[in-house]
C-alpha cells in the first residue's frame, strides 16, 4: 500500500488547514501543495458556521437600557467561506514553480440590533456593532532541489486587504455611532522556506516564513454620516502580521501516516488606529486623565502572538478511499479580548474522507467541530496606564461557544 501514501499527505493537508484561528487567521498559509511531486493542481473552498453569543458582565448595569432586563447579545458571529487553489509545475528536476492563491485573514461579526442597546444603537441608527475583513494572497514560489531531500524555496507575496468598522451601544460611550470605512489596498510582501523529504520513508518536514505585509489605507470615517475632521487626513498604517508554520509527516506503519502542524502568527505587533480614529481616542483620554496621559489608544490590537497546533493521523482504507482524525488546539491572543473579535483560542477534533477514482487525481472533504475559548471582551482601552481603566473597559462575558467547519477539496496530478 506503499504507493497511495501521496493520496494521505493531501487529506491531511485538507482537514489541518485553519478556518476559525485566532484573531482574523483563516487559511493558515499553507505551502503544502508546493511541495506535492511534479505537475499539480488544486483548488478548495472552506466554509465554518460559528456560534458566539455573551452577555454584558453582571457588575455593569450602566451597559444596559434602563428599561430591559436583558443583557445578553444573541448570536453575533456570521457564517463565512473562503477558497484557495494551487498550480506546482515541475520544470526539471531541480528547479519548481508554484502558484498559490488563499484569503489569509478575514472576519465576519454582526451584533444584533437589542433593545438593551449594550452593543447596538437602538436610538438613531437602529444597527448592532459590525465588522468585516476580507483579503486575497497570490504568491509566486521558486523552488531549488540541489538533492532530492532538499527543497529551497521563496517569493513575492502580493495582498489586498479591505473592510469596514462601525462601533454602536453604550459599551462604546461616546464612540457610539463611529464608522470606519477602508477602502481596498495592496501590497508585497514575500515567504521562503525549507522542506526535507525522504521518499522511502513518507517522511516530510517543512519550515515556512511569511513576512509582513504593509499597507498604507484610505479610511474614510464618521460619525452616524457626519465627516470627522479632527485632524488633517492621512492614510492608515496597517502590517499583516508575519508568521511561520512547520509541518511534518511521517509514515509509521504500512499505510497509516502520521501528520502535525505547529504555526505562529506575530499578533502582538498588530495595530489598527485609523486617523481621525485616533484624534478622538487622544481627546478622550486627555479628558479622562485630566491631561495626564493624551496618547489615546487602538481601534484594535491583540495582547499575545497566536499559537496553534494540529496532530493527526491517516489511513489508507483501500487503493481509492483514504480517511484522517486530527485534534487541534488554537492559544488565542490573550484575554480580555476585543469586544470585534471575543473568542480566545479552540480547541478541536476533525476528520477527512478522500475518494481517488484514479491514481492522479481526487476529491476529498472533511468536517471540524471547534471548541471556542471564553473571553471576557474589552472595549480596547484596557492597557492605558490610568487607574480603574483596565476594570472599566471590561463590558462582557462570552462563553460556551462552538462552530464547525467544512471542507471540499479537488486536486489533478498531471
Amino acid at each position: 500500500m506503499k504507493r497511495y501514501y501521496p493520496r494521505l499527505a493531501i487529506l491531511c493537508s485538507l482537514i489541518s488547514s485553519h478556518s476559525l484561528a485566532a484573531a482574523m487567521d483563516q487559511s493558515g498559509q499553507s505551502v503544502l501543495p508546493f511541495l506535492e511531486s511534479g505537475h499539480y493542481f488544486e483548488a478548495s473552498i472552506t466554509a465554518a458556521d460559528p456560534e458566539v453569543s455573551g452577555h454584558t458582565l453582571g457588575s455593569r448595569p450602566d451597559l444596559v437600557n434602563p428599561d430591559s432586563a436583558d443583557n445578553t447579545t444573541d448570536n453575533i458571529a456570521q457564517n463565512f467561506q473562503y477558497q484557495s487553489a494551487a498550480l506546482k509545475l515541475q520544470f526539471v528536476p531541480n528547479f519548481s514553480f508554484g502558484i498559490l492563491y488563499d484569503q489569509p485573514f478575514g472576519s465576519d461579526l454582526h451584533y444584533p440590533l437589542k433593545d438593551n442597546g449594550s452593543f447596538s444603537d437602538t436610538a438613531i441608527s437602529q444597527q448592532g456593532t459590525q465588522v468585516n475583513v476580507d483579503s486575497q494572497n497570490l504568491s509566486f514560489i521558486l523552488g531549488y532541489q540541489p538533492v532530492k531531500n532538499i527543497n529551497l524555496y521563496a517569493g513575492p507575496a502580493y495582498q489586498t486587504v479591505e473592510g469596514h468598522v462601525a462601533l454602536r451601544g453604550l459599551v462604546y460611550a461616546q464612540f457610539n455611532g463611529y464608522n470606519a470605512k477602508f477602502k481596498q489596498n495592496s501590497g508585497l510582501g514575500w515567504k521562503a522556506g525549507l522542506a526535507y523529504q525522504v521518499p522511502e520513508l513518507e517522511l516530510k518536514a517543512a519550515l515556512t516564513y511569511q513576512s509582513k505585509i504593509n499597507h498604507k489605507i484610505n479610511v474614510e470615517e464618521n460619525i452616524l454620516g457626519m465627516p470627522i475632521l479632527l485632524v488633517d487626513n492621512a492614510k492608515t498604517k496597517i502590517s499583516t502580521p508575519q508568521s511561520v508554520n512547520l509541518n511534518f509527516q511521517t509514515s509509521i506503519m504500512s499505510g497509516t501516516l502520521l501528520y502535525s502542524n505547529i504555526r505562529w502568527v506575530n499578533w502582538k505587533d498588530f495595530v489598527i488606529r485609523p486617523t481621525q480614529f485616533g484624534a478622538l481616542s487622544a481627546l478622550s483620554t486627555t479628558t479622562l486623565s485630566n491631561g495626564s496621559y493624551s496618547a489615546g489608544f487602538n481601534l484594535d490590537d491583540y495582547q499575545k502572538d497566536q499559537w496553534s497546533v494540529t496532530l493527526g493521523i491517516a489511513q489508507q482504507l483501500s487503493t481509492k478511499w483514504s480517511a484522517a482524525f486530527d485534534l487541534g488546539w488554537d492559544s488565542g491572543t490573550g484575554n480580555p479580548t476585543s469586544i470585534l473579535n471575543p473568542t480566545k483560542g479552540y480547541s478541536s477534533v476533525g476528520l477527512g474522507l478522500q475518494f481517488n477514482p484514479e491514481s492522479n487525481y481526487f476529491i476529498s472533504g472533511g468536517i471540524k467541530y471547534y471548541w471556542l475559548g471564553d473571553a471576557t471582551a474589552q472595549d480596547g482601552t484596557y492597557y492605558l496606564p490610568l487607574p480603574g481603566v483596565s476594570e472599566a473597559s471590561q463590558v462582557g462575558e462570552f462563553n460556551h461557544n462552538h462552530a464547525i467547519g467544512y471542507g471540499l477539496k479537488i486536486g489533478y496530478k498531471f
